[in-house]
């Protein structure tokens, strides 16, 4: 059910990676809030146990945050993998003073790698694709046997308004602005965002979350919301079903901050 509508080969532009490299290129920073949504979103894995000494692959690394957090930790290495080029020269800047990571142009749809890594994520792009399923798979071809496969994505549980009625306005009114206007645009939901959260009246833990954040990622994080063409957003079981039928095993699912899902699986074999 998450494959592409056509027999042909996943277009790896799907994701909007241009759209996402613009933003990347303007908000690279490394900042303890992104540490905290970092370990929110990878939960299944202590920091200080889950990533020494293991070696990853990072699907979809943007900014290369993702990376750099692992390496901090403890990682041995690993190969972070984008398709927009601002968004590797972001990553390469990122993660410079780690001599073991490489950063590679390459689509997760054309990884070629078997038994490579201990850990494959990917943090917020699986949702974007237009074949998830595929790309899940991939990862999984990408672990050792016994290694792990994550990933983070969008939930649909208490974000049924915002899929049903605002997210098709956004692809109908949005998606295909240019990009430094829906930068612009950004700035109006944010500052409402910004008062709303300040309110302290709302349960969601992610609002919450969100009142310790300064304005400049409040921005950042509806401007991210408004830049995609594409945007699956799921129910806990279809995300456990996603990771089924990459073949993993022992898969566990946390709701992170009321409105999202991470999910880990193993790979069979050892």
């Amino acid at each position: 059910m998450f494959r592409a509508d056509n027999n042909d080969a996943p277009d790896p532009k799907s994701g909007s990676p241009e759209r996402f490299g613009y933003s990347w290129d303007r908000f690279s920073e490394l900042t303890p809030e992104q540490e905290t949504q970092f370990r929110q979103w990878t939960c299944h894995l202590d920091p200080e146990t889950g990533w020494r000494g293991k070696t990853f692959l990072d699907a979809g690394c943007g900014a290369g945050r993702n990376s750099y957090w692992p390496m901090t930790y403890g990682a041995a290495g690993g190969l972070a993998i984008d398709v927009d080029e601002r968004s590797l020269a972001v990553a390469r800047r990122n993660l410079a003073a780690f001599r073991s990571m490489e950063v590679r142009f390459l689509s997760i749809f054309d990884l070629d790698v078997e038994d490579g890594f201990d850990i494959a994520f990917s943090i917020g792009v699986i949702h974007h694709l237009d074949d998830p399923e595929l790309a899940v798979r991939k990862m999984a071809r990408a672990v050792k046997p016994g290694g792990k496969v994550l990933i983070w994505v969008y939930g649909y549980e208490n974000l049924e308004l915002y899929v049903n009625v605002l997210a098709p306005l956004r692809k109908l009114l949005l998606g295909w602005l240019p990009i430094g206007l829906v930068r612009v645009l950004a700035y109006f939901p944010a500052v409402l965002l910004w008062a709303v959260v300040r309110t302290g009246l709302f349960k969601i833990e992610y609002l919450r979350m969100l009142r310790r954040f300064p304005f400049h990622h409040l921005h950042h994080i509806v401007f991210d919301q408004m830049l995609p063409r594409t945007a699956h957003y799921w129910r806990r079981a279809e995300v456990e079903a996603l990771m089924h039928q990459a073949g993993l095993e022992g898969i566990d699912l946390t709701w992170v901050n009321q409105l999202s899902w991470s999910a880990i699986g193993t790979k069979p074999g050892r």
